[in-house]
């Protein structure tokens, strides 16, 4: 399998990474990014594109990969609705639609989060635009999209959040992760159950296309 992945710098980024890389089944990784990633490895190549909407530039360098893994994500915080819908849903569906052209038989797993409101017309301005762009990444002739939507993620194996307040966040809660994760199934998950389950996903499909923590854990 040749996977192209989103957002390999990010935390849920670093997870996924790490289990495609483990995975002897996955044969080519590509990430696509505004940063470098550090990563290297036999099997990992890395595009580094400053301007992401401009995706469409690297033309043939987009086909023959049958899954993409988008772990990209903003923060909506002090952002107006315009501004988060142009860095949510207008780039997220520039790069889908670059890739369902090149990549018909593609597998796409898109990571919102818990909260995310499919109707569209939810009091919080965050939750509507992520539900306008996994409506819109379902409406896609993709092989297959699913929405990976996880709450609390505990990260492991060296993983790091860019941002200042979540490791703040893990640094307290970090010796009490095991316990709320055998407590709260359904709310907490991890960055390598994330990843391997997005392989799973990508190669066998799930019973659903939207899942929650508590599939995410399952699978």
């Amino acid at each position: 399998m040749k996977v192209m992945l989103f957002g390999a710098s990010g935390m849920v980024g670093q997870g996924v990474l790490r289990e495609c890389l483990l995975d002897d089944g996955v044969e080519k990784i590509l990430s696509i990014g505004r940063s470098a990633s550090g990563c290297t490895h036999a099997k990992f190549a890395e595009i580094v594109l400053a301007d992401l909407s401009r995706i469409e530039d690297l033309d043939s360098a987009l086909a023959g990969y049958d899954a993409c893994f988008d772990t990209l994500g903003a923060s909506a915080a002090g952002m107006s609705e315009a501004d988060y819908a142009r860095q949510t849903y207008e780039l997220t569906l520039t790069m889908a639609r670059a890739l369902v052209t090149r990549n018909p038989g593609m597998t796409f797993i898109y990571v919102s989060g818990a909260g995310t409101d499919s109707s569209e017309r939810g009091r919080v301005m965050w939750a509507r635009v992520k539900g306008r762009t996994e409506n819109a990444l379902l409406a896609l002739p993709f092989k297959a999209a699913f929405m990976f939507r996880p709450a609390v993620i505990q990260p492991l194996h060296g993983v790091r959040s860019k941002t200042a307040s979540y490791r703040v966040f893990y640094a307290v809660l970090g010796p009490l992760m095991p316990l709320l994760r055998r407590a709260f199934p359904q709310y907490v998950t991890t960055t390598e159950q994330i990843g391997r389950a997005m392989l799973r996903v990508a190669r066998q499909g799930a019973p659903k296309r939207v899942l929650e923590t508590s599939d995410i854990n399952a699978l």
